[in-house]
């Protein structure tokens, strides 16, 4: 679904991606695994074409889009979920879910499918985003990146500042998606994590990233016997 080859990308004088390639397969999560400031955010702001890169290419579906714009790839089929979130706060919940349909017809109604995949937001739709606690809002960011039916899903750190209990919610969403898909159909994921064991339940594929570049990869059964929680270790 996801062919990157070569791909570099510089800030100034600094080299941040070096000749970076990976593929993500329909069905299948993803797990790009790093220490901070090694270029994990950076790599997935490329895919999204909110940086550009320098040399190197980006196929989605069959298709090259690394000259597209970021609304020319959501309208593809690809869907980010940021770090940090970045929900809309004063939008309701109902209105941040529709802000992800905002390039469909305006009669496009928010799939009833993401309220099974996260109860608390239909009990919630006329709340606030903001007023949501923090666990709730990456429910909704996630949602919101749903809400399109994408054919990929990029998620940046989403279990960053999450209570136990919401983490193995979205654990088993996105294992959900991989498997089951959205509405039937399913779904590649891209997923950037630091929490070891969450990555690890989840991989299908692992990558680790040091200063820009990829120094392991492998199936995500094998990651403890290719020592990588010892690579990601603060």
């Amino acid at each position: 679904m996801l062919n990157v080859k070569n791909i570099n990308q510089y800030y100034g004088g600094s080299h941040i991606l070096r000749d970076v390639s990976l593929q993500v397969h329909l069905g299948q999560v993803t797990v790009l695994l790093g220490r901070n400031g090694v270029g994990k955010t950076t790599l997935l702001k490329s895919l999204m074409g909110l940086v550009p890169i320098k040399t190197g290419s980006i196929e989605f579906d069959g298709k090259a889009i690394h000259h597209a714009a970021p609304c020319e790839r959501a309208r593809a089929g690809i869907g980010f979920v940021p770090q940090g979130r970045e929900i809309f706060a004063r939008l309701t919940v109902q209105d941040n879910l529709r802000m992800g349909l905002a390039y469909k017809s305006a009669s496009t109604p928010i799939p009833a499918e993401l309220y099974e995949l996260f109860p608390v937001l239909k009990q919630m739709l006329g709340r606030r985003g903001g007023d949501l606690s923090g666990g709730q809002q990456q429910q909704l960011a996630i949602a919101r990146a749903l809400a399109a039916k994408p054919k990929l899903l990029i998620l940046d750190e989403p279990t960053e500042g999450i209570q136990p209990s919401i983490i193995k919610d979205i654990a088993r969403v996105i294992r959900g998606l991989a498997d089951r898909g959205l509405n039937g159909e399913k779904v590649a994921i891209l997923l950037v994590e630091q929490y070891y064991d969450f990555a690890q339940d989840l991989a299908d594929d692992y990558l680790v990233m040091e200063r820009g570049e990829f120094v392991a990869r492998g199936r995500g059964r094998d990651m403890e016997a290719d020592g990588v929680r010892r690579l990601v270790a603060i």
